[in-house]
């Protein structure tokens, strides 16, 4: 029982610290934040809640029948990398491109109805783009089967500890996802205001590259798939 309960600790945190470079939830949530602009505190969170559970869910999809959808339509994992990447490397040029006001031009002190209309606009961006692929994209899949891949070939318990595990780090980020997606305002009003667009054009810089790197590693792996 201990060596269980130590492999199962080692493999919470193995998932937990590849996961959070990949999601980074403190840089994803400056990115997303001109997107919950013009919403109310209680309407960011209802935002929020539904983007956290759409995260929990694409990583549990993932993890438990991912590799079968897969097979069903015949993708491959670096097929998955390089859509996802362009996927980012579009989001971050378009948001590097837009000059960050069209989010902005609503005052702060609005009616219910408008509130209400704004919300209804990015309700249908809470899960694209904003969840996949800013949050949990290319990346997050790719190391979510690479991990879940590695206890495959194992025994059914040995193969159940490694997702139970998962599955943890899984809602361990999510839970930071919740966090620092719902306080990104207070993170910027800390920070000042007059650097939120500065911070807002770098992140969507590093969101560009970090989808120029996912794409380029689909593309290396598909050649090395190729020769071999």
């Amino acid at each position: 029982m201990p060596e269980y309960l130590n492999s199962f600790i080692h493999l919470v945190f193995i998932g937990f610290v590849a996961l959070f470079p990949v999601v980074n939830p403190v840089g994803t949530a400056f990115i997303v934040n001109p997107y919950f602009t013009s919403l109310s505190r209680k309407e960011r969170l209802n935002a929020v809640k539904m983007i956290t559970f759409y995260a929990f869910l694409i990583c549990t999809i993932t993890l438990l029948i991912g590799h079968w959808i897969l097979e069903m339509f015949g993708i491959s994992i670096p097929i998955i990398q390089l859509a996802g990447g362009i996927m980012m490397c579009k989001i971050g040029w378009e948001s590097l491109a837009s000059d960050g006001d069209d989010v902005k031009k609503t005052p702060t002190t609005q009616t219910n109805d408008v509130n209400v209309e704004h919300f209804s606009a990015i309700e249908g961006k809470l899960f694209f783009p904003i969840t996949f692929p800013m949050t949990t994209g290319a990346g997050t899949i790719a190391v979510l089967f690479t991990l879940s891949a590695n206890g495959a070939d194992k025994s059914f318990n040995n193969y159940m500890l490694n997702i139970g595990a998962l599955l943890i780090s899984v809602i361990g980020i999510c839970i930071l996802i919740f966090i620092f997606f719902a306080n990104t305002k207070r993170l910027i009003n800390y920070i000042g205001s007059s650097n939120e667009k500065i911070i807002n054009r770098l992140m969507a810089f590093l969101i560009f590259c970090v989808g120029l790197q996912i794409a380029s590693g689909g593309i290396i792996n598909l050649v090395k798939a190729h020769f071999n």
